[in-house]
């Protein structure tokens, strides 16, 4: 696969990896021996990270600085439009009303003198001490649904109050990733850890079955990223 050859390229010539989301990263350590490589994460609880050899690669972060509120995908569909690629940027974090995105050096004068708008507000970039966020822990909202079973297709159709049979639509419109991927198959069953997103909906994580019920249901929790 070319991304998985272009950053063990980037790994061999300069000693890190761009920034690799968890089906990346793991894609990439499976070519890579153990014990020769380190995992730099930006925070804690970091999804996008980047696999490096000798000293830690150099990452920036930028607070966002706007006056209307905006969403995640807002601030991603700008970064997009300005054509700069995912692995070029890490996560983007909104924490109380403040605004956060980590990105590679490579970027940076594109990056601050091209990105002035989320939506059709204006901004200004802040840059931040890399480590402003290193004790961060990610927020979830914590879900809980009767389903009658772990089906992908049954859990969302509860959370996005829909028939099952609807979510084929999403999953042919491709609005439905799984563990990063687009997901194919509707009667998948949910692992425990797996995440998925769905377009305009937001994204979650599966958190495992916390009991039966005396219907032959289960009782499960999705944790919603916030």
């Amino acid at each position: 696969m070319y991304f998985i050859e272009k950053n063990l390229t980037k790994l061999r010539n300069v000693g890190s990896t761009y920034f690799l989301d968890p089906k990346e990263l793991n894609q990439v350590k499976s070519k890579l021996k153990k014990g020769e490589y380190n995992i730099y994460y930006p925070y804690k609880d970091s999804e996008k990270n980047i696999i490096y050899t000798g000293g830690e690669p150099e990452v920036l972060l930028y607070e966002i600085l706007i006056k209307v509120p905006v969403r995640h995908q807002d601030i991603m569909g700008s970064m997009y439009s300005l054509n700069i690629a995912p692995e070029l940027f890490g996560d983007i974090l909104i924490i109380d009303n403040r605004y956060f995105i980590y990105i590679l050096p490579i970027v940076r004068n594109y990056f601050e003198s091209n990105f002035l708008m989320v939506k059709n507000a204006h901004v200004e970039l802040k840059e931040l001490d890399i480590d402003y966020l290193k004790n961060y822990e990610r927020s979830y909202e914590k879900l809980e649904f009767i389903v009658s079973s772990n089906r992908i297709d049954t859990v969302i159709s509860s959370i996005i109050h829909t028939g099952r049979s609807n979510i084929n639509d999403y999953i042919k419109k491709k609005e439905i990733l799984l563990n990063y991927d687009y997901l194919k198959d509707n009667s998948y069953k949910l692992k425990e850890g797996d995440t998925f997103s769905i377009r305009r909906i937001g994204k979650f994580k599966y958190n495992g079955i916390i009991k039966n019920t005396k219907s032959n249901h289960i009782i499960i929790e999705v944790l919603k990223y916030l």
